[in-house]
């Protein structure tokens, strides 16, 4: 009789990442958000339709060069995330350090800009719920009670992009040259990829809502 074979359990690290698989979860979350964004576009298309004439004016109050400066950085922090994932790609962590914290340092200051923006509204009584927005016509509360809500839901993602990418920043700084081996520098790349898919599709928003309530007036 022969003796029996011993078969060496399987581990979960014998096996090659799924990065297929966390490409495709990652496009399904920003389906979701697509759709989230989308239905309030909806909804501000037919706000304006019925109301041309508030939104023109409401959107008058706004600055358009903020607006612009802002569309600006989100474009520049667009590409320099690209550039970082381009150079971890390429072997190049301190060129992708870099690229990364200058998305994070562009993203701040998006923040900082739609700070001083929304500061300014408030100290001239422009908010929901004030007298002086109360006091305005229908569509004119409409569109900035819009405004904050979708311009704010914009900012919470720039906060989480924020976080995203800083988590990005630690873990290739914190890599051990000793264990950079293929699957391991392979799975950073796809995180860093996945960050900048989440980073790119928070730029293209922005992209939608600066026309939408700088350049109608």
């Amino acid at each position: 009789m022969s003796s029996p074979v011993y078969v060496k359990p399987h581990s979960v690290h014998d096996h090659a990442p799924d990065f297929t698989g966390g490409k495709i979860g990652m496009w399904m979350f920003l389906f979701t958000e697509i759709l989230l964004f989308g239905g309030l576009f909806i909804v501000y298309a037919v706000y304006r339709a019925n109301y041309p004439t508030d939104f023109h004016l409401a959107a008058s109050q706004l600055d358009t060069t903020v607006g612009a400066l802002n569309t600006l950085v989100l474009l520049t922090s667009s590409l320099s995330v690209a550039l970082g994932i381009e150079a971890l790609q390429r072997g190049n962590r301190r060129l992708s350090l870099f690229m990364v914290g200058f998305t994070i340092a562009c993203a701040f200051a998006f923040m900082v800009n739609k700070y001083f923006e929304w500061s300014h509204k408030f100290e001239v009584g422009i908010y929901p719920g004030s007298e002086t927005l109360l006091s305005s016509s229908n569509g004119e509360i409409l569109f900035f009670n819009l405004y904050y809500a979708m311009t704010g839901l914009h900012g919470i993602h720039v906060l989480v992009g924020i976080l995203v990418l800083g988590g990005m920043y630690y873990f290739i700084a914190k890599t051990p040259k000793e264990h950079e081996k293929k699957y391991y520098d392979q799975r950073q790349i796809i995180k860093l990829e996945n960050s900048g898919l989440y980073w790119h599709v928070v730029d293209v928003i922005w992209i939608f809502l600066f026309p939408l309530f700088y350049l109608i007036s």
